[in-house]
Formats: structure tokens, C-alpha cells, sequence
């Protein structure tokens, strides 16, 4: 943009705005005016893609709403938006989440999350970029593996034990 319109939108651009990213779950307050009253309308979704720069910012909320897909785009730094509200914290691998327009079902508003992530111990709260997803992806597996040879390791374990009280009923019979 050029200086003259970056100095006279400086007023009009909120701080507040830009605490969530693409393939956040979020709700957004808008505030909307029928005849002479107004109130505030609630939209929940996810955020897949953002546009623009500056006052000319948008983003785009998708839900699933009766089981079609609705999306709406907001002007980031319009007066009728009342709040911006994070509910799922996602860690996101690509820049815009066209993809979920294909999905149906509950995979439609899957995105990995940062919260089940990090309770996992795959990935520290600061951590966001691929390589820390790669290594969270390798941890849950290692974890996975981990919790197989356990089971593996108790059912061998439950077998010795079934063995040796046959043997122990066999003799005791003689």
C-alpha cells in the first residue's frame, strides 16, 4: 500500500485481530442490527484461509451446519466484528485448508491439534513449525510401538502363568 493510506488506516486496524491462524477453530462475534435494536450473532469454525494486508485483511470461516458446508469471509478489521474467540489452538500444515471443501463427515473439521499434541509430550507449547509436527508424529508412533510390545509382553506373561496352573492341576491329580 502506499504511505498516504498505511498513515489514514493506522486508526482503523485492531491489535487484537491477529491472534489466530489458519486451521484454528474459532468463534467469531458479529454484531448485527435489525430495525432499531442490535445483537450479537455468533459464527463457529474453522479458519481456512487468509487474505490481504492491512485494513484490506479477510479471513474465511468454514462450518458444517446440517450436514452442508457454509463458509463466510470477514473483513478482519470491520467495526461489526465484536470478538474473535480461539476454541481449538491447530497446528497447521499448509497455508490455506481448501482441502476440508472435499471432506465429509467429522473429517471435515479435522485439523491436528496443538492441545492433544502437546499432552501427548510430542510437541513443546512453543513449537509450531513441520519439524516439531514430524517429531510429534514420531513420538505418538514410538508411543504406539511402546504400547504394543507391553501388551504383547502381559499376554505372554498371562500364557506362562495358564501353563504352569494346568501343570500344577495335572500333578496335583495324580
Amino acid at each position: 500500500m502506499k504511505p498516504i493510506l498505511v498513515e489514514i488506516t493506522r486508526g482503523q486496524i485492531k491489535a487484537d485481530r491477529f491472534a489466530f491462524k489458519v486451521g484454528d477453530g474459532v468463534r467469531v462475534h458479529t454484531k448485527v442490527k435489525e430495525g432499531d435494536k442490535e445483537r450479537v450473532q455468533v459464527f463457529a469454525g474453522i479458519v481456512i484461509s487468509r487474505h490481504g494486508r492491512g485494513i484490506a485483511a479477510t479471513f474465511t470461516v468454514r462450518r458444517i451446519s446440517y450436514g452442508e458446508g457454509v463458509e463466510r469471509v470477514f473483513p478482519t478489521h470491520a467495526p461489526t466484528i465484536a470478538k474473535i474467540e480461539v476454541d481449538r489452538d491447530a497446528v497447521p500444515q499448509k497455508g490455506k485448508l481448501y482441502y476440508l471443501r472435499k471432506r465429509i463427515g467429522k473429517q471435515a473439521t479435522t485439523v491436528k491439534e496443538r492441545r492433544i499434541l502437546e499432552a501427548a509430550g510430542a510437541i513443546d507449547a512453543t513449537s509450531s513449525t513441520e519439524a516439531g509436527l514430524a517429531a510429534a508424529e514420531a513420538a505418538a508412533a514410538k508411543a504406539e510401538a511402546a504400547a504394543a510390545a507391553e501388551a504383547a509382553a502381559a499376554a505372554k506373561t498371562a500364557a506362562k502363568k495358564a501353563k504352569a496352573k494346568e501343570t500344577a492341576e495335572a500333578a496335583a491329580s495324580k
